[in-house]
């Protein structure tokens, strides 16, 4: 009698786990899967579905530019171990287009979800561009994303959380970065998330929150790091009603006293919406701060639960 093979014994276990979902499909570069780039098994997904499909990647570099329509959605991208799926790709804004133009920021990404309800796990997502400006690993537009365990490498505007109406949702995530390397104007929790300063920037955030979100960030029991000889303020206002919230996070020496910047214009600091709550670590120095910056009370703590923040809708 054959041994079974016992990688693909393995496998056949770890994707049992997500036996809710009713398509499975398998991505390959050695050609042992049902297809050997990451576009062509999302390509495969029926627009509109109504079932959920998960797509496991084997461990692998993938360089490529990927972009979940907006009509394919409910899916779960899946890997073994994020540090050994890599899904990496090198635009950046300044980058000429076919037509000599900038493709700019938004162009640059190396990933795009324009689907409602996707997620991903044990997957990195990375612009390997280097420190070359504005290079995009991840932008979020869909509504209703969850990344559980993913790592986002980058340099400048590394994870752009796009979408105005867009909830997102990071737990225990590892994001990277320079200048405004976690920015724009969806909802997003941050839950036990790891923030890394890297060398060549100064601004942790720079949302862009609607008026009239009542949560733009909130990072929930995360750690702050980064390079030595590093200075950080958490975040700047991309635009005038930014909200960033920094709720039981270690923040080390290098966060400036000051902890907020109003990037240069004086109305910002009447509509930004800037808070931290119990951090703690050596760069929590509240009476140090902006004064249009504030400390939550014990009661407003209280409404920053994850049902709150992502308005009913949990993963």
């Amino acid at each position: 009698m054959l041994r079974p093979n016992l990688a693909l014994t393995c496998l056949i276990v770890f994707l049992a786990k997500f036996a809710c979902a009713d398509i499975k499909l398998i991505v390959a570069k050695d050609g042992t899967g049902n297809y050997k780039t990451v576009q062509a098994a999302i390509n495969a997904v029926p627009d509109d579905p109504a079932q959920h499909t998960v797509i496991f990647i084997k461990p692998g570099v993938y360089k490529e530019k990927i972009t979940v329509p907006e009509r394919k959605n409910n899916i779960k991208l899946l890997g073994e171990d994020p540090f050994k799926t890599i899904l990496t790709y090198d635009d950046y804004a300044s980058k000429k287009d076919r037509t000599g133009n900038n493709i700019g920021t938004s162009g640059s990404a190396s990933f795009f979800v324009y689907g409602e309800g996707f997620s991903a796990e044990n997957i990195t997502f990375e612009n390997s561009a280097g420190p070359v400006g504005q290079a995009v690993a991840m932008r979020v537009t869909g509504d209703k994303a969850h990344f559980k365990n993913c790592r986002f490498l980058g340099f400048q505007d590394t994870l752009y959380t796009h979408g105005d109406s867009s909830r997102q949702y990071y737990d225990h995530c590892y994001i990277e970065g320079t200048t405004d390397f976690i920015f724009g104007a969806a909802t997003a929790l941050f839950k036990d998330c790891q923030i890394y300063c890297k060398t060549g920037g100064q601004f942790i955030t720079a949302a862009s929150t609607p008026q009239s979100s009542k949560f733009g960030y909130v990072f929930l029991n995360c750690k702050i790091s980064g390079d030595k000889g590093v200075s950080y303020f958490l975040g700047r206002p991309w635009r005038p009603y930014a909200s960033v919230v920094f709720i039981n996070c270690s923040l080390p020496a290098f966060i400036k006293p000051t902890g907020w910047d109003f990037w240069g214009k004086e109305a910002n600091k009447k509509t930004v919406r800037y808070a931290e709550y119990q951090n703690f670590g050596e760069g929590f120095r509240p009476k140090a701060r902006v004064n249009w910056s504030r400390q939550l009370t014990d009661a407003e703590a209280e409404e920053f639960t994850a049902s709150n923040i992502l308005t009913g809708w949990l993963p």
